[in-house]
């Protein structure tokens, strides 16, 4: 492990919320995660000079509600779009994303939820940036986003047609999360029951039987995909160590 490689900064949204399985496949690469929870009252830094680039994740609220740290956090992500830095936006961090760069935040036209596992097509841009793309991902929102000016579609479906997207040279938002581990879905489970009864979402049981079916590509898929986006910094760690 290179101790020298520099921390990602890492938002969370609640007291006992995790990254999850993010957070295990960046720990095996050698990097630390600066955890900051802003709804709580942390802080965050006006530059990301000393971290290797950020990461927003999901929770229940929405990124137009009016809470001062939603609005903290969707400033804050200037700060790598302007210094360039990899950022990642999963769902809510995406749709976070998506208001910083002057786009919409919204439900579906028709009331439709994506909770549980939907089908995901890649498009040709992101197979090109990417080549192997699950079929299934996991959801759990009610809201979508449009694909800001300027931004490359990476993958769709058909109730919400913005599945990712790539800004810039390093800036990127998924909608769906393939952070979670299996406790984490047993948590989610138990605790979003209520929005079950929601249209377009699944019961609880098909949430825990869609994982034993969909889960490794998922979850092979996070490991190419953080890979890509963090490449440059484990390439720059790699070189540190040469010159050792």
């Amino acid at each position: 492990m290179d101790k020298r490689r520099r921390p990602i900064l890492t938002v969370l949204h609640q007291e006992r919320s995790s990254a999850g399985r993010v957070g295990q496949i960046l720990a095996a690469r050698g990097f630390a995660l600066d955890i900051r929870r802003p709804a709580l009252g942390d802080s965050l830094p006006r530059t990301l000079a000393e971290h290797a680039g950020a990461i927003v994740f999901g929770g229940p609220m929405s990124a137009n509600d009016q809470e001062p740290f939603i609005r903290e956090e969707i400033d804050f992500i200037g700060v790598p779009l302007r210094e360039n830095k990899p950022f990642l936006g999963i769902c809510l961090g995406a749709q976070m994303l998506v208001r910083q760069l002057g786009g919409l935040v919204a439900p579906h036209p028709h009331g439709l939820t994506e909770i549980g596992w939907y089908p995901l097509e890649a498009t040709e841009r992101g197979r090109q940036i990417l080549p192997d793309w699950p079929a299934m991902v996991y959801h759990f929102h009610q809201e979508g986003f449009d694909l800001p000016i300027g931004a490359e579609r990476l993958a769709t479906a058909s109730a919400y047609p913005n599945q990712a997207f790539r800004y810039g040279e390093n800036a990127w938002g998924i909608q769906f999360h393939g952070e979670l581990t299996r406790a984490m879905m047993h948590r989610w489970v138990v605790h979003g029951a209520d929005r079950f009864s929601l249209p377009g979402a699944q019961f609880g049981a098909q949430h825990l039987e869609g994982r034993f079916d969909y889960d490794a590509p998922l979850r092979r898929f996070m490991q190419d995909f953080l890979r890509l986006i963090f490449e440059r910094e484990m390439r720059h760690g790699a070189d540190r160590e040469r010159a050792v």
